[in-house]
């Protein structure tokens, strides 16, 4: 793998290049090996350039945010991680109503901005640990709301190499879904059209949703958030419970009693326990309801997955 063109670009751009960066830092699961390297991008023209070098020189990359729904291998990441954080967080008004926010940064920044301008639409989104270009790509949602209900439209690198505007018809968003999965564009930044409310409202709902949250999920532990998407009609969390694995455990890895829908770290669980874990749950559920649980967790290999 041939990284020398990628890291002279991050260079030039003033990025950050981390070598052998552990994953597990930058991940919920606090799971993972190394990646080959990290770098820190720092804006959406450095994000373009830098997936443009990757391209020419076929450099495997992944583009990670909080690391909220991925599952990294134990031995890592074959290959160079872009990491949208920190240093592309800005949040900004545009409009009275309007919010702009760029990839990095993460639903809480945006639900308390949003709070201080006494603005409603987004507290279904106090407590998700996810950044919004992560948002965007799963259309994040809990409590009855979801991104699509919010955002106007959003910019993307698309796999030309070109900052592009998709709007709210373009993403197709739908449930833990959006066109982006399958058109292989990164998530620059958001825009998010919400109405005037009453601050203190919007703050007793956003405790409300938090203490439901403290109160139903297990948050005190390391986890991807939900492990499964919801099957049409059942809940994830009640076939799983009714299947009698609340406490289940491979390894490290455990269902949480707490609520059965996530799996959690437990102690010190690897990847390969976490994986071990989802199968089986899996084909216990379908033997026994009939029902197929899809993984809601984004599991990344190693290496390549040859054709």
């Amino acid at each position: 793998m041939n990284t020398e063109n990628l890291f002279k670009t991050a260079r030039s751009c003033g990025c950050e290049i981390l070598m052998n960066e552990p994953l597990c830092g930058h991940t919920t699961f606090k799971i993972g090996g190394n990646c080959t390297a990290m770098i820190e991008v720092n804006s959406r023209e450095s994000l373009r350039l830098l997936l443009d070098a990757a391209r020419a020189d076929r450099v495997r990359t992944f583009v990670l945010g909080k690391g909220s729904n991925v599952l990294f291998d134990d031995e890592g990441f074959e290959g160079v991680v872009l990491h949208i954080s920190g240093e592309m967080s800005e949040i900004r008004l545009l409009g009275e109503t309007t919010v702009y926010a760029q990839a990095g940064c993460s639903l809480m920044k945006l639900c308390r901005f949003a709070l201080e301008n006494s603005l409603t639409g987004l507290e279904f989104a106090y407590g998700i640990p996810g950044t919004v270009g992560g948002a965007v790509f799963m259309n994040a949602g809990a409590y009855g709301g979801e991104i699509k209900d919010v955002i106007k439209y959003c910019s993307v690198v698309n796999v030309r190499g070109e900052i592009e505007k998709l709007t709210v018809e373009q993403l197709g968003l739908s449930y833990r879904h959006s066109s982006i999965q399958e058109n292989g564009a990164i998530v620059c930044d958001a825009v998010f059209e919400l109405r005037k409310g009453d601050r203190a409202e919007i703050e007793s709902k956003m405790n409300e949703l938090m203490g439901k949250r403290k109160d139903k999920q297990p948050i005190e532990f390391p986890s991807a958030g939900s492990t499964f998407k919801r099957p049409t009609g059942f809940f994830a969390g009640k076939l799983i419970d009714d299947c009698g694995l609340r406490g289940f455990k491979v390894g490290g890895a455990q269902v949480s009693e707490k609520h059965c829908g996530f799996v959690i770290n437990v102690d010190n669980a690897t990847s390969a326990d976490v994986k071990l874990l989802i199968r089986q749950v899996q084909k216990n559920v379908q033997e026994k309801t009939g029902q197929f649980l899809e993984c809601e967790v984004r599991i990344i290999p190693f290496k390549e997955e040859e054709d």
